[in-house]
């Protein structure tokens, strides 16, 4: 694990991307007869992203996998379906052109994930995270691991410290209700 404090980051970070499977989802998948995979995911996790994009905040998802249901899922928070990457397996180039699309640097963007093949773009994400359950290898390579699991709040975690050091953590509840 690096040897800093991580917080000294937060204030860079201007958007989000993350991994699914063990990130917002505890990593466990059911696979439907008509091959959907199926995930669960927390709606504290929820809640924090759609807060994200609510102030403006960029977020990508960067997933191997695949799956109407993620489109769905994260489409109904308020990422736009062209930063919903899937079957990436090569994530470092989704990661780019996010920023690029964005205007973005890469140390200007959060990437939270927890396993192998998400270890070359935590390297050049600007702040690295991992649910507490990551795979050592990664939480090697991270900025910041979690106490939280995936799955249980680990995204809100994560989300929630950036959006307060920016003082963006706040909402109008009326707002909110009337476009979540």
């Amino acid at each position: 694990m690096p040897n800093y404090n991580y917080k000294v980051n937060l204030h860079r970070i201007r958007a989000f991307a993350f991994d699914v499977d063990g990130v917002f989802t505890d990593g466990s998948i059911l696979s439907t007869a008509d091959g959907d995979l199926l995930r669960t995911f927390d709606s504290k996790d929820g809640f924090a992203v759609r807060m994200c994009t609510m102030k403006g905040y960029p977020v990508a998802i960067i997933t191997g996998g695949v799956s109407q249901s993620i489109v769905h899922r994260f489409k109904g928070l308020g990422v736009k379906e062209e930063d919903i990457y899937q079957k990436s397996r090569d994530k470092v180039p989704d990661f780019m052109d996010f920023c690029t699309r964005y205007g973005l640097q890469p140390e200007e963007v959060a990437f939270a994930g927890d396993d192998i093949p998400d270890i070359p773009v935590l390297k050049v994400a600007g702040l690295s995270a991992a649910p507490a359950d990551a795979v050592p290898e990664v939480k090697d390579v991270c900025d910041y691991v979690s106490l939280r699991p995936g799955g249980r709040a680990f995204a809100r975690d994560l989300i929630e410290q950036v959006l307060k050091v920016h003082e963006d953590w706040y909402l109008d509840t009326e707002v909110f209700a009337k476009t979540f």
